[in-house]
């Protein structure tokens, strides 16, 4: 999501083309869920967490959503023309993660949301690359690394970079404006490509809403792109005090689960706010 450094995020094909991406995002797994506490964390790579490990699958989790593989023209996998980071994830390791079952892959992005959009070509062409030497992980999408929110007015030029991607294939998009859930569904359609994917950023945890105002949106963007097509991005973390944000506690975190049930969600993001502490009291 982007904000990026809070989190980073991934639109028409017709006819033929529009039906079998639909189709590709079924297979995938659709937005409704099961009894799970929370079905997927996020990870946000980078030089400090490259090291990943969690007990996340305590919750459930089965899905693991990557922020990004290239963040400001570094590349965490090898094979690419991209200068390599100094250390790589041990994505072999990573695989064989209980929460790692099914995995939306990010590819190119930057911490800056002002740079990805701007350089939303430049990135484009780096996540083919990226594409050719993805990790050895159970793959079951790709997710495109550039913010969307209403207050892009330019946004509509994605849609042909999103055409040059592999299927299924997930945006992220965001509302600080507070437009609603019913206009932001009418944007989105608009202009997204049917066969590309909503993570809802929730707003929670930079108090842009409360959990009920969240699910709202989601289902008036299930309502209107289909429910197959949106996914949840549970924010756990708050403002800090003498720092930029820290970890959600049990007690705030909650009520976005529970309030989001029915929907696949993800915890963003796992190594940074959510503890194996955290996990424990979620249990309770």
């Amino acid at each position: 999501m982007t904000r990026s450094v809070v989190l980073a995020a991934a639109r028409g094909l017709r006819g033929c083309a529009a039906a079998c991406g639909a189709a590709a995002l079924l297979a995938a797994g659709s937005g409704c869920q099961g009894p799970a506490v929370v079905q997927g964390v996020a990870w946000q790579v980078d030089n400090a967490q490259v090291d990943l490990h969690g007990d996340w699958d305590k919750l459930g989790v089965t899905d693991l959503l990557i922020q990004w593989t290239a963040v400001d023209g570094t590349a965490f996998v090898a094979g690419t023309d991209l200068p390599q980071a100094p250390r790589l994830p041990d994505w072999r390791r990573i695989a064989h993660e209980p929460w790692a079952r099914h995995v939306l892959v990010g590819l190119a992005g930057r911490f800056g949301e002002r740079a990805a959009r701007a350089g939303a070509a430049q990135l484009t062409d780096q996540s083919l690359k990226l594409v050719a030497a993805a990790p050895p992980l159970h793959i079951d999408g790709w997710y495109f690394p550039v913010e969307v929110d209403p207050s892009w007015q330019d946004a509509r030029s994605l849609a042909p970079l999103l055409n040059r991607l592999p299927r299924p294939l997930w945006i992220s998009v965001y509302d600080r404006s507070n437009v609603g859930g019913a206009a932001l569904a009418d944007w989105l359609d608009n202009w997204l490509p049917r066969d590309v994917g909503v993570l809802f950023q929730d707003g929670v945890g930079v108090d842009s809403r409360e959990p009920q105002a969240a699910r709202a949106y989601a289902d008036a963007l299930a309502s209107k792109l289909g429910a197959a097509r949106v996914r949840i991005i549970a924010e756990a973390f708050r403002p800090g005090v003498g720092q930029p944000f820290r970890a959600a506690t049990e007690n705030e975190l909650k009520p976005q689960l529970d309030a989001y049930r029915g929907y696949r969600t993800y915890l963003f993001d796992g190594p940074h706010y959510v503890s194996p502490e955290l996990v424990e009291s979620l249990l309770k």
